[in-house]
């Protein structure tokens, strides 16, 4: 692997000659497990031509810090790889493979694997809801992860990679690029074959921070913005009718209706039978049942966003007309 040393075109890879990578891992926060994040990627099969790893301007967000990148890259494909994920020695094999075997795919991405790094109740459930939801939604989509997401390097930039402007911190910039990608009818795969370890700790409090501020409400206003729907990964129907039966079982609690309970507890049940044996499958019976209440707590700040985002949407929309 080399390290670029400008900024280069990158057409479509010529015949008779093999297409190159680049991966680049936005680190400018000093994350601790940067080290371990390369060390794989080094170690891997097939590894990649090129490693860029981003690590000023200190005040930089991900978005940011992944277009400086790539506007260095020299790669006909970019590989962005979180400095908080451990990719599977096969990862970049089978990135390879999957660019090969299909002209037409202009981005692919994977899942965090089953075995998160750091465990507790909180944190597993956190991390193998990810990767739960990402096993779920195999095959074309309509978004993106950065995570552990490749894409043609022409069409990013040709797209204008990520809107730092939009999203100066982390946060869906990467759901945007992918909605954005797909309104362009560029095909987009999701392969959870191509996996890495999450070496994050999650918390109560960054639980619901992210899944409030940093996704809920920016996903839902991105939506509201561009007057599109979705169904894609956590904005599917078993999303929403779980979050429905979520509402419904705390209004159940409150009015002290024991039915009510345990019919909404039910169907969150059987709607998501298959992620609560993953959580007995890999962590045991306390999982489990520290598993649901934190799973009603996710779906009920899911729900808590839409009201939010619309305020914020319609205080926008208002302001905007007021300029004109």
């Amino acid at each position: 692997m080399k390290s670029p040393t400008g900024t280069h075109d990158s057409p479509r890879e010529p015949r008779g000659r093999s297409a190159t990578f680049s991966v680049v891992i936005p680190a400018t926060d000093g994350p601790p497990t940067l080290a371990r994040c390369i060390a794989a990627i080094q170690a891997s099969t097939s590894a990649p031509e090129e490693l860029i790893v981003v690590e000023t301007p200190t005040a930089a967000g991900p978005g940011e810090a992944r277009n400086a990148g790539a506007r260095r890259a020299s790669g006909d494909f970019l590989v962005f790889v979180d400095a908080d994920v451990e990719v599977r020695p096969d990862a970049f094999a089978r990135i390879r493979r999957a660019f090969e075997g299909d002209g037409d795919l202009v981005a692919l991405f994977g899942s965090y694997d089953d075995d998160p790094e750091h465990h507790g109740l909180v944190s597993d459930f956190r991390n193998l809801l990810h990767h739960h939801v990402h096993q779920l939604g195999a095959g074309p989509a309509t978004t993106f992860w950065a995570g552990l997401g490749a894409i043609r390097r022409d069409s990013f930039l040709t797209l204008g990679g990520f809107d730092e402007e939009r999203f100066p911190h982390s946060s869906i910039e990467d759901i945007d690029l992918g909605m954005r990608l797909a309104r362009d009818g560029k095909r987009i795969l999701l392969d959870p074959s191509i996996q890495g370890k999450h070496l994050k700790r999650w918390t109560l409090g960054s639980m619901i921070r992210t899944d409030l501020g940093r996704r809920g409400i920016p996903w839902v206003r991105l939506l509201l913005d561009n007057r599109a729907s979705s169904d894609v990964l956590n904005l599917g129907l078993r999303h929403r009718a779980s979050a429905a039966a979520s509402v419904a079982l705390v209004g159940g609690l409150v009015a002290r209706k024991p039915s009510v309970v345990g019919a909404a507890a039910s169907v969150l049940l059987a709607l998501n039978a298959s992620f609560y044996t993953l959580l007995f499958r890999k962590r045991g019976v306390r999982q489990v049942a520290a598993g649901f209440p934190l799973h009603v707590l996710h779906h009920l700040v899911s729900v808590s966003a839409v009201p939010i985002a619309l305020s914020q949407h319609v205080l926008a929309q208002t302001a905007r007309n007021a300029d004109v």
